[in-house]
């Protein structure tokens, strides 16, 4: 019920009419141009064009806009004021009255010059306001420094009809734009989750985000219900345990080969990159039955795909498809900086090739054994997707290989917390790191 014309005037007239639409969808009644008059414990009474409607009912809920502050409801007694006990202000935010009062925010009654309205009681708003009363009081108090006008730019508006319908209308203060129900709603999280991080830090950022996303019921969020549906922690366990063991296997296998003790990387890359160039340069050779007779016994082409000169995507296969396992097929990203930081720096000399052989199997050990104690598991887990991806991009992965990159996705947040050790460590981690100074101060990771 409004006793306005069309809901949202802040909004353009498409997207009142899309909000009036979406809640008769839900099946509310929209009563515009209608006010009430009375109410009583069992009915409410209204006005529209003269005309009065009593109807019944046991619950009402008053919901009619935003008021000032009884503080300011106060002051507007003594200063000059509008609707709604907003107090008016000069281009400084001083009351037009008292130069010493300065009102922001929600309170204040201001029409920037060449607007037509006064500026709208939004965060935004209060957030510009704040900033521009504030330098101004230091320089009133202080007397220095140029007191500056109050010249809002504000980016949109938004309006949520549940958790998962909205409108928006966002952009430049010159330029803006109407954005549907989808992203309207994907904005609207993004927004406050850049807010959380100024004022709340990350922890909160994550804790909006299970909330919002991950745990809500009954489809409540904008992406309906398929995120809500949460995997058992301890279904998890068995993967996470297989997938640190083939690392840990894979780091002691490296040394058992000697990548402690001499220079293996030439050959590793080398083999791969050869490997590769065969396949792909016999798929090319001469006629199509030469290229078919090569192919055949050296290899197939899948797909070979150049984006722009900055990646390479290969795929290929050891044999004729007809032939060929997943053990045969393999994929490659070749990036030709990548290459370059190979050559200039890791096989520049022996020893850089040592240093380098002992770091990837010392990262697979720990990232092994940390995955099999459930210590640790996000980094992890984390450094586990780094390793497959300098993988891909040197060497390559076999298919059977791939398994390992969507383990390490699917344990990457709280894999360790159930029949692993981080369900006691990361507290204890937790409390410490909130107690460290700059950390306090910083709001970086606070509940």
């Amino acid at each position: 019920m409004d006793v306005l014309s069309r809901t949202i005037p802040n909004l353009p007239e498409k997207l009142s009419f899309k909000v009036e639409k979406r809640m008769k969808k839900m099946g509310i009644r929209v009563m515009l141009n209608t006010s009430v008059v009375r109410m009583g414990p069992d009915f409410v009474e209204t006005k529209s064009n003269d005309e009065l409607t009593k109807e019944g009912t046991y619950t009402v809920i008053w919901a009619a806009g935003i008021e000032s502050a009884e503080v300011t409801n106060q002051a507007a007694q003594k200063l000059q004021a509008g609707g709604r006990g907003r107090i008016a202000t000069d281009a400084y935010l001083r009351s037009l009255d008292d130069e010493t009062v300065y009102v922001i925010g929600d309170n204040m009654l201001y029409t920037p010059e060449g607007e037509e309205r006064p500026v709208p009681q939004v965060v935004e708003n209060c957030e510009h306001s704040a900033a521009t009363a504030a330098h101004n009081i230091i320089c009133a108090v202080t007397g220095q420094g140029q007191m500056e006008k109050y010249q809002p730019a504000f980016h949109g508006f938004m309006v949520c009809i549940g958790g998962r319908y909205g409108v928006a209308r966002v952009g430049l203060p010159n330029r803006m734009f109407n954005l549907p129900s989808w992203l309207a709603m994907f904005s609207k999280h993004f927004i406050n989750i850049v807010y959380f991080v100024q004022v709340l830090g990350w922890n909160k950022v994550f804790s909006y985000m299970r909330h919002e996303f991950f745990t809500i019921r009954n489809k409540r969020s904008f992406v309906g219900g398929h995120f809500s549906n949460r995997t058992p922690s301890f279904l998890l366990v068995p993967i996470r345990v297989w997938l640190g063991a083939v690392w840990l296997f894979e780091g002691v296998m490296k040394i058992v080969e000697g990548w402690f003790t001499e220079p293996k990387l030439t050959a590793f890359f080398g083999g791969a990159q050869a490997w590769y160039n065969n396949i792909i340069n016999s798929a090319g050779d001469g006629a199509a039955e030469q290229a078919g007779n090569a192919a055949a016994h050296i290899g197939t082409v899948i797909f070979n795909i150049d984006f722009l000169g900055l990646v390479q995507a290969v795929f290929v296969s050891g044999k004729a498809l007809a032939q060929a396992t997943m053990s045969d097929l393999a994929f490659k990203l070749d990036i030709p900086i990548m290459n370059w930081f190979i050559d200039k720096f890791i096989l520049s000399s022996d020893t850089m090739q040592v240093v380098m052989q002992v770091f990837i199997v010392m990262a697979e050990i720990l990232i092994g054994l940390a995955l099999i104690g459930g210590l640790f598991t996000c980094p992890a887990s984390a450094f586990s997707l780094v390793l497959q991806f300098m993988f891909v991009t040197t060497t390559g992965l076999y298919l059977t290989t791939f398994w390992m990159i969507f383990a390490a996705i699917a344990v990457l947040i709280g894999g360790g917390q159930t029949l692993g050790l981080d369900y006691y460590v990361m507290p204890v981690l937790k409390r410490s790191w909130k107690k460290v100074p700059w950390v306090k101060k910083s709001y970086l990771y606070n509940d």
